[in-house]
């Protein structure tokens, strides 16, 4: 978080309205570093750009007092806007309104400046590289509005500090204030508003990047395929299924376009397939209605078919997986009351198959989607019926096609002795492989990129993604600068936006300013920590 230093506060008599403001020369100093320790504050002062700042912007004045000029109006736009939401939150606070969650992610990126996150999904040390990177990108572009829209209207720029304040991290730029109490309102307004507004410009070049990134990285990647894999840590459910350089192609015959999607078509399969599921009695056998199942000959049932079963007995040998009867088409619901695991429970009719064999036949079933390319619907031919494979609570069957464009297997199977669950159907160059969990654990434990090489080394294919969590990072971080520097507060930029535009643009005399300024700061402060404190908790 970037905290600005406070300033000085101006209820003086009114100043005069014409004075020249310009030095003739920036001011200089031996020393271009330096440094203050204290028990709860140390920085690290830099003067060596003051020169070069100070030429740069009254070398350009006119375009920045224009520039800065829009800054203001939008910094005012942000001090209103994020003022209605701590309002709004406080409501939600005390109950006052209803439990609506539509502004949650918004004040989470207000308070906090990050995305929001899926529950259970924890930042990693690459996030944390990518966050402070972020951080640094936010700070200097906040600070250079500052310096800029200063040397602009000729005002001196004594040093750059860099400092941590008890246990907070920050930067501020130290202007000549003598100067910048005397000039105008507006002028003041131009320079505080700055950094709001160079973090808001930040925001929107990201966005803007990350919509033309495959335009721009299209000479050296093909993108809009298949996501590629960067990386499949020991830990991931896919270690061993999947390896660098392997493409995605499909989740159960859906196309896979990029990694967005990979992670969207997963979470849309794991809340659909576990709200779709209803398991009855039909003539003494289980019958599962509504689920994806598989045209198996009535030979390979009567040889794989259970009777009766122990309950302390597994329904099948380790390297079997347990099917049922599926009717896709029909709306059979339970009559007893008994649930799912009661009747499994049971071993009726279940039927114990090879996952390998059982996914080179046709599909069948309702639970499909628009996978029918390969034969998929409701009606298996006269001597097979349709089997669905039986699935533990919070756990979900897919089919994951994949190919691995830099070498052609022979013989998949032996790469994958995984699970007893899962099965291998091979391709020239790559092949299908079967799933069953977590499917939102498993989707997000390895890395993916949208983007292919078209040629160098592997290392180059990290490039793009490490680009794009860059960009993505800095507009989180950068707008969570210029709305957090919006607020209301002591010791942020909206302290002084508030001041200058109580002076500007109201006719209370200094006294009343000051008492408007002060609880206007002080419900602010406080309203933000209860906020905030709500927000953790």
């Amino acid at each position: 978080m970037e905290v600005e230093a406070r300033r000085i506060r101006r209820f003086g008599p009114q100043r005069p309205t014409h004075r020249t403001l310009l030095p003739l020369h920036a001011s200089s100093s031996s020393h271009n570093v330096s440094n203050t320790v204290s028990c709860w504050y140390c920085d690290y002062k830099i003067s060596m750009f003051n020169r070069p700042l100070f030429h740069f912007g009254r070398r350009y004045s006119r375009f920045f007092k224009v520039w800065f000029s829009i800054g203001v109006g939008f910094a005012l736009s942000a001090l209103l806007g994020v003022t209605l939401i701590l309002l709004w939150e406080l409501a939600r606070t005390l109950h006052l309104c209803g439990g609506s969650n539509k502004l949650g992610s918004f004040a989470n990126t207000l308070f906090f400046g990050f995305p929001s996150l899926l529950p259970g999904l924890s930042l990693t040390l690459a996030d944390a590289g990518y966050i402070c990177v972020s951080t640094v990108i936010s700070v200097v572009v906040h600070e250079f509005g500052h310096a800029v829209a200063a040397t602009s209207e000729g005002i001196q720029i004594e040093y750059i500090a860099i400092f941590i304040a008890i246990l907070f991290p920050g930067a501020l730029v130290a202007f000549n204030y003598e100067l910048l109490q005397t000039s105008p309102h507006l002028t003041a307004l131009r320079v505080y508003s700055a950094g709001i507004w160079h973090n808001a410009v930040c925001c929107a070049a990201c966005g803007l990047a990350l919509f033309l990134l495959p335009m721009i990285l299209f000479p050296f990647y093909s993108s809009g395929d298949s996501p590629m894999v960067l990386n499949v840590p020991p830990t991931s459910p896919l270690s061993g299924y999947l390896a660098p350089g392997d493409v995605i192609l499909s989740v159960d015959n859906v196309p896979i376009r990029n990694a967005q999607e990979w992670l969207k078509l997963n979470t849309l399969t794991y809340n659909v397939k576990l709200n779709n599921v209803n398991v009855s009695q039909r003539s003494g056998e289980l019958v599962v209605n509504k689920m994806k199942g598989y045209c198996i000959p009535n030979f390979m049932m009567e040889e794989s078919k259970i009777t009766e079963l122990l309950e302390t007995q597994r329904a099948c040998p380790s390297e079997l997986t347990a099917f049922v009867k599926s009717l896709c088409s029909a709306n059979v619901t339970l009559d007893d009351g008994q649930s799912k695991i009661d009747l499994l429970s049971r071993g009726r009719s279940m039927y114990c198959l090879n996952a390998k064999d059982v996914i080179k036949h046709k599909r069948c079933g309702d639970d499909w989607g628009p996978a029918t390319t390969k034969g998929g619907g409701c009606t298996c031919s006269q001597d097979e019926f349709c089997l669905a494979p039986v699935q533990e609570p919070g756990l979900v069957w897919i089919e994951i096609a994949y190919s691995s464009p830099h070498e052609c297997l022979s013989h998949v199977q032996n790469r994958f002795p995984f699970s007893e669950t899962s099965g291998v159907k091979e391709t020239n160059c790559g092949g299908v492989f079967i799933f069953v969990g977590d499917v939102i654990s498993m989707a997000r434990s390895i890395q993916l990129t949208s983007y292919q090489p078209r040629w160098g080394p592997h290392i180059v294919a990290y490039f793009p993604n490490l680009l794009e969590r860059i960009l993505i990072w800095t507009f989180h971080v950068s707008l969570a600068l210029a709305l957090l520097n919006g607020l209301p507060v002591y010791f942020l930029d909206g302290e002084s936006i508030l001041d200058e535009t109580l002076s500007h643009f109201s006719s209370l005399s200094p006294r009343k300013k000051k008492k408007v300024l002060r609880l206007c700061l002080l419900c602010g402060s406080l309203i933000s920590l209860i906020v905030c404190f709500r927000e953790l908790l």
